[in-house]
């Protein structure tokens, strides 16, 4: 009785560590905004903190991606058109509805909610998807990590035009939580300019970058990132977005600046309308699309980015208050942790979704190997006029030269 006591102690014992080693990216992000709520940069340097922590970190990300992804597949990925539009109009069009039916039922008792809750609601739900977790998420799910990253760079190229508009949209209501905005600013210029560097910068270049290296060392990358499984390093990086992130929203008293029943619902909200356009699109992606490439819609969709949030609702609404632009952000803030830990919870049972297929896959190329080694042996050497195979052997030796 007792040694089958201490053997289910050892089992659980194996699968919390289990569980711990394999989410220690959940238990490191609340690390990260411990530290953020506890000690933050002063003012006079968020700026300077947020352009190094932004650019240098998505840029490992994407140098990473760039050694790490064939050229082809990501060619490949590019020219699926249906698709892309199958993501776009779900991330923009189906997201922005949900939260805004979920805003107008919540705006039914005026005492409620803070106006301006409500429409940070609006605004981070007419954003477009993140870039660095959503890469990272899918890398770690076992999807289809180039259809991600084409996903995130075409929904960042066209958010700046798109996401305007939504917000402008649903807020020309005249519903009474927008009474307080004032007349919305049409010098987008600042937001086209802001994203538009970045993208160039810390995504394009860096992923360019990675894959002349992955051309040029092609032995030296795969030991490095495949070996020594130096792609971890994309993990810290995102990491340290989520602390600057956090450590602004903590500087700036945007925490302080509502009551504490609205934060907690905004907590419960977010996760609400997180799993519910999680599920459209899983339901909707199954109907057509292979499981690796479900895997990439799931968290291409569901996830906004923050990086286009905070700007867009400092730059819309020209004319607010540091308190009232801090309300705005609370929700883009708060989403961004709610959805990056559901992203790392959701890769393990991803991981067991594609686990057969990829076993299959595994198991066809053994037998496709043996299959011509044993054909290969049994046939014997062929033979081939002499100047046939002195040009054969000069080209293998040109090609491995370059």
């Amino acid at each position: 009785m007792q040694d089958e006591q201490s053997s289910c102690l050892r089992l659980y014992g194996k699968a919390i560590l289990w569980v711990l080693l394999d989410q220690w990216f959940v238990l490191a992000m609340g690390i990260v905004i411990i530290i953020a709520s506890q000690v933050q940069v002063t003012a006079a340097h968020q700026v300077k903190k947020e352009i190094v922590v932004t650019y240098l970190s998505v840029s490992i990300v994407f140098f990473i991606t760039g050694c790490t992804l064939p050229t082809r597949v990501l060619v490949d990925n590019y020219s699926r058109w249906k698709i892309h539009i199958f993501v776009q109009i779900q991330c923009f069009l189906m997201t922005s509805a949900i939260i805004f039916g979920i805003v107008s039922a919540c705006a039914t008792n005026r005492s409620f909610m803070d106006p301006g809750l409500l429409v940070g609601m609006i605004i981070g739900g007419c954003l477009p998807t993140t870039i660095s977790s959503n890469v990272v998420m899918t890398r770690q799910a076992h999807g289809n990590q180039a259809l991600t990253v084409v996903e995130t760079t075409i929904g960042n190229f066209i958010g700046p035009f798109v996401s305007p508009a939504l917000v402008q949209m649903y807020i020309s209501t005249g519903a009474w939580y927008s009474h307080f905005l004032p007349s919305s600013g049409s010098h987008y210029s600042e937001i086209y300019r802001r994203v538009f560097k970045q993208l160039g910068l810390s995504i394009y270049l860096p992923m360019v970058v990675g894959q002349i290296v992955q051309h040029v060392f092609p032995k030296v990358t795969k030991k490095v990132f495949g070996d020594w499984k130096l792609n971890k390093l994309g993990s810290f990086a995102l990491l340290a977005i989520i602390w600057s992130t956090f450590d602004q929203a903590f500087e700036s008293g945007a925490f302080s600046s509502v009551k504490a029943d609205n934060k907690i619902f905004i907590v419960f909200i977010s996760i609400a309308y997180f799993l519910i356009w999680f599920t459209v699109c899983f339901l909707l992606s199954i109907l057509w699309l292979p499981k690796k490439d479900t895997i990439a819609v799931c968290y291409c969709v569901p996830a906004k980015s923050i990086a286009i949030g905070v700007p867009l609702s400092s730059l819309l609404f020209v004319g607010l208050s540091t308190t009232e632009e801090s309300k705005l952000q609370i929700p883009m803030v708060i989403f961004q942790g709610i959805q990056i830990a559901s992203a790392s919870l959701m890769t393990i049972p991803f991981r067991r979704w594609v686990r057969a297929e990829e076993e299959q896959g595994e198991a066809g190329k053994a037998k496709t190997v043996n299959a011509e080694k044993t054909s290969s042996d049994s046939s014997g050497p062929l033979e081939a006029p002499q100047g046939v195979l002195e040009e054969g052997d000069y080209s293998l030796r040109a090609f491995s030269s370059h």
